[in-house]
This record gives C-alpha cells, sequence and structure tokens, in this order.
C-alpha cells in the first residue's frame, strides 16, 4: 500500500522516513519528492509497504507525529488525476487572438 506523507522538515531525508514506519512493518521503498531544478526537497513523500494492515498501523501510528520537528501528515496516498496541470498554452490577457500590432502592422509605438 502506498502512503502519502506531508509536511515534511526540509531537513527529513528518506532514512528517516524509512526508520520512522520499519516500526509498524516492512518498508519497500521510502521517497522524498524533490524539485527537479534545486533538488530540494517539496516537504512530501511516499512509503510503500508491504501489506495493508501495516500501512494502516502506520497510518494511525504516525499521523500528527513529530518528524525533525514538525508534525507530519499520514494518510493513503490517493491517485494521481491525469487533468490539466500547467497546459502551458498561449493563455493569459489576450489568448490566442491577440491583435498583431508593431514591427510594421500598423506603426509607430502603440500601447495597450
Amino acid at each position: 500500500m502506498k502512503i502519502y506523507v506531508g509536511n515534511l522538515s526540509y531537513e527529513a531525508t528518506e532514512e528517516d522516513l524509512r526508520s520512522a514506519f520499519e516500526p509498524f512493518g516492512q518498508v519497500d521503498s521510502a521517497t522524498i519528492i524533490k524539485d527537479k531544478y534545486s533538488g530540494r526537497s517539496k516537504g512530501f513523500g511516499f512509503v510503500e509497504m508491504g501489506s495493508q494492515n501495516e500501512a494502516q498501523a502506520a497510518i494511525d501510528g504516525l499521523n500528527g507525529k513529530d518528524l525533525k520537528g514538525r508534525a507530519i501528515n499520514v494518510n493513503e496516498a490517493r491517485p494521481r488525476t491525469d487533468g490539466p496541470r500547467n497546459s502551458g498554452g498561449r493563455g493569459g490577457r489576450y489568448g490566442n487572438d491577440r491583435p498583431k500590432h508593431g514591427r510594421g502592422d500598423r506603426g509607430g509605438n502603440r500601447r495597450f
């Protein structure tokens, strides 16, 4: 079962996560999500445990508990939704219908 762990201290490591969850059962993986540019923790991560019962025991035992100076949020991970995130399209003030002024279209330095 995959478990979401939020409100992590930026100093927390994957080994800290593993150590916190191991008393509740077998930890298959412990991952802290990091910013792809800076490499800094985003303040949340995921732990995968061997069984549903162990995972539920960890959720019940660790939710709201202190890890590296912060009270962590622990619950069952929800599936990622495949909705539009940052589409990167030409949205904004004018969208795709933005008038093409300047550079010889109508001349002058027009401000809108």
